[in-house]
């Protein structure tokens, strides 16, 4: 039979809060060993008060920040702990978790009173390090090193920490300095939070988000908190009305809830989500949730059927995790549905066993037993992400480095990269060092001209890993580069990159179109004229001439269809072009990037560059490629990128190379793959075969290295293709090396 209820949020079990003991009374103590004989009659009552006396005897000096004696914090972390039905050893624990860190007593002497065992515990869940740090970041970190340590032989320590911080957290409003409550609740919601999440305590999580929360946004929980309240005031029975819809749905098709709950989402919850969509609170459809705890497996199935063949379902929103259960165990099927009118109301259901219920609540703590030396350790094999914070320990030469890797450990799905002074920046998984900047600020984005990371200078393309610290270096006239485009993954990194590009461009491209223009006019003897260009304007959808311009300059439009566009008779009826002016020699043809030789078959002012995958030098049989926004890039003939734009072939201009001018050295770049033996002197003999050669390295880079050879990637400054060629042949002479080859796409 279903049970009526309006759940409130999910909170772990409660301990006794601040202000509950102010003396040593025996009640408190006394209650706390009943509580535990309650679900474990051969619990060592004995264990208990030896444990509970031996604290009240080393904090009887201590009290607490809101002047209360200081047993009141272990008394209530061992009663939160008994809440979830944890063993004896545990609750001892709990009792003694401050004595070593904070009293005279020494590990030896709770090893020779308690057994190793539980003063192993102890020691893993000491708070503060007898080590002399410099911060209170760096005591953060040293901590949670020793913390997983002890986690990685026991998980019981992770319990008792939990329960620790979640008391701490129920009490924080008497700690008096707001920098260190923001510290506190800052450390929770990056560590403590997630960590109770990947072990399936999701009541303790949710109630340490939402104290963190309440702390760091006052203001955004007071505003989310005062909507809700509305919202009950308005309809203190929408939730009581739904419920019982969800049992009528569920019993008319033979799938009666053992119980059937209604709430709100947690403030946390709906905040990180209006977040997360940039939506106001009144945009959000979803913030109430129902669960329905069925008695079987096969019934929960019945109850998912009964609601879908009643609600209108939302897209998307549909998660079976009884079928395959979460890393952390949580078992339950999830889903959203409409309800029909006249409330028309999006709300999500989860419908589970009591079973199920039972560990998403309460995690690893709801089947965790301790009854063999050994049931730790192999429990533990469930818990891979322990592992995996093991193996960054190993890794890990400092304690703040280890605290940034395992905060990143607990959010998979993006990277968390740090600026020099500390601060996180989040960004998507594969986000380089220009995401990186555009993410701190927009202008020193516009202006990096290199990275450091983790100290060393990487190129700007390099994927930033999670716990990597990254140094942005900027020159006040620096600027964004149109090639960065191709490997930022963030929106703002690119949006701003193209902007820049195109306001820095489109200048270019008007001047280079307009005197394009001038040319196809002056040679079919028209007037040029921009009232003339009006016809043209309309059959380019153009809005104005200076658009023209840009368009021809880029060479989206040509110059003769303009003309044909402004005077269509002349397309009907070519004729021999009117006798024109000379043009002047070379000097308006279009130069390389690096002031290279000019390329015949393109109109003069067109923008023209190089392939980077192939890069053309004279002597190559080379194609050119309209591409939007750049202009013409220039690719050898035989250079595999090519067949992308097979399906275009409007695209390809045929091209070639003018002869050099007299007296003219340019230069262009050549590109070699090499690959030599592991030794000292083979990258020396390398340059200098390439120097021996008349040629300039611009760019060295090794692809990969192994124990016996290395391959490494040479750009070389050459005249042209017989000069590339030479070079070759003189890098396979130089010792060490094996093999050499021209680098092409």
């Amino acid at each position: 039979m279903a049970v009526a209820g309006n759940s409130p949020l999910p909170r772990a079990p409660d301990g006794l809060g601040a202000g509950d003991t102010s003396v040593r009374a025996a009640i408190p103590q006394q209650g706390l060993v009943s509580k535990v004989l309650a679900y474990d009659a051969k619990a060592d009552a004995g264990l208990l008060d030896a444990a509970y006396d031996l604290a009240a005897a080393a904090h009887a000096q201590q009290t607490r920040d809101n002047g209360d004696p200081y047993i009141t914090h272990p008394l209530a972390v061992a009663d939160i702990l008994a809440g979830y039905r944890l063993d004896t050893a545990t609750i001892v624990t709990a009792l003694l978790h401050d004595v070593i860190e904070d009293t005279a007593v020494k590990l030896l002497n709770l090893e020779k009173r308690f057994g190793p065992a539980i003063a192993g515990l102890v020691d893993g869940v000491t708070k503060l390090t007898r080590l002399e740090l410099q911060s209170d970041r760096t005591k953060q970190a040293e901590n949670f090193r020793k913390l997983v340590l002890a986690m990685s032989k026991d998980i019981r320590v992770l319990l008792v920490k939990l329960a620790d911080r979640l008391h701490n957290m129920r009490t924080l409003h008497y700690v008096l300095k707001p920098e260190r409550r923001q510290r506190i609740a800052r450390e929770t919601m990056e560590i403590y939070a997630p960590l109770a999440e990947r072990i399936g305590m999701d009541a303790l999580k949710t109630e340490l988000q939402t104290l963190s929360f309440a702390q760091l946004e006052p203001e955004a929980f007071d505003t989310i908190q005062a909507r809700l309240n509305f919202l009950r005031g308005q309809g203190a029975d929408v939730i009581e009305n739904i419920r019982g819809e969800l049992v009528r749905v569920c019993a008319e098709n033979g799938a009666e809830p053992l119980e059937v709950t209604g709430r709100e989402k947690s403030p946390y919850s709906i905040w990180e989500k209006m977040q997360r969509r940039n939506v106001a609170f009144e945009q959000l459809s979803d913030i109430m949730a129902f669960r329905v705890v069925m008695p079987t497996r096969d019934a929960c199935y019945m109850a998912l059927g009964a609601i879908h063949a009643a609600y209108p379902v939302i897209a998307g929103r549909f998660k079976d995790y009884i079928s395959t259960p979460k890393s952390n165990g949580y078992r339950s099927l999830h889903t959203g549905v409409t309800l029909r009118e006249p409330r028309n109301q999006k709300i999500e259901v989860q419908i589970r066993t009591a079973d199920m219920h039972d560990v998403a609540d309460n995690g690893v703590a709801a089947h965790w037993l301790y009854k063999q030396q050994d049931a730790s350790s192999s429990e533990l094999q469930r818990f891979r992400w322990v592992q995996d914070l093991l193996e960054i320990l190993e890794n890990s030469q400092a304690a703040d480095d280890f605290l940034e890797n395992t905060k990143l450990e607990l959010y998979q799905d993006q990277v968390f990269c740090f600026t020099p002074k500390g601060q996180l920046i989040e960004l998507p998984r594969g986000a380089t060092s220009i995401d990186f900047a555009y993410a701190v600020h927009s202008q020193v984005g516009d202006r990096c001209v290199g990275a450091k990371i983790n100290g060393r200078l990487l190129p700007l393309r390099h994927e930033l890993q999670n716990g990597d610290q990254v140094e942005i270096l900027t020159a006040r006239d620096g600027t964004p580069s149109p090639s960065w485009e191709r490997f930022v993954v963030t929106g703002k990194a690119r949006a701003r990159i193209r902007r820049w590009v195109a306001q820095q461009q489109r200048q270019n491209h008007l001047d280079a179109g307009r005197a394009a223009l001038a040319k196809a006019f002056r040679q079919e003897g028209v007037d040029g004229s921009e009232k003339t260009l009006e016809p043209a304007l309309k059959a380019f959808k153009a809005a104005t001439t200076d658009d023209l311009y840009v368009a021809v300059g880029t060479g989206n439009v040509g110059p003769k269809d303009v003309v044909y566009a402004a005077y269509p008779e002349l397309r009907q009826a070519p004729r021999a072009p009117r006798m024109m002016p000379s043009l002047p020699p070379r000097a308006g043809r279009p130069m390389g990037r690096d002031g290279s030789m000019p390329i015949s078959g393109l109109v003069t002012g067109m923008a023209v560059h190089y392939a980077g995958c192939c890069h053309p030098v004279p002597g190559d049989r080379i194609v050119g490629i309209v591409t939007t926004g750049k202009g013409v890039t220039i690719h050898v003939k035989d250079c595999q990128t090519l067949e992308s734009f097979a399906a275009t072939p409007e695209r390809f201009i045929d091209v070639g190379w003018d002869a050099p001018l007299d007296g003219a050295r340019a230069s262009h770049t050549g590109r070699i793959s090499a690959i030599g033996v592991n030794q000292p002197s083979t990258l020396a003999n390398l340059t200098n075969a390439v120097a021996k050669h008349d040629g300039t390295v611009t760019n060295l880079q090794v692809t990969n290295r192994q124990q016996d050879f290395f391959e490494v990637v040479l750009d070389v400054e050459v005249r042209d293709l017989r000069h590339l060629s030479n070079v070759i042949a003189g890098l396979r002479g130089a010792g060490g090396v094996t093999q050499v080859e021209r680098a092409k796409g």
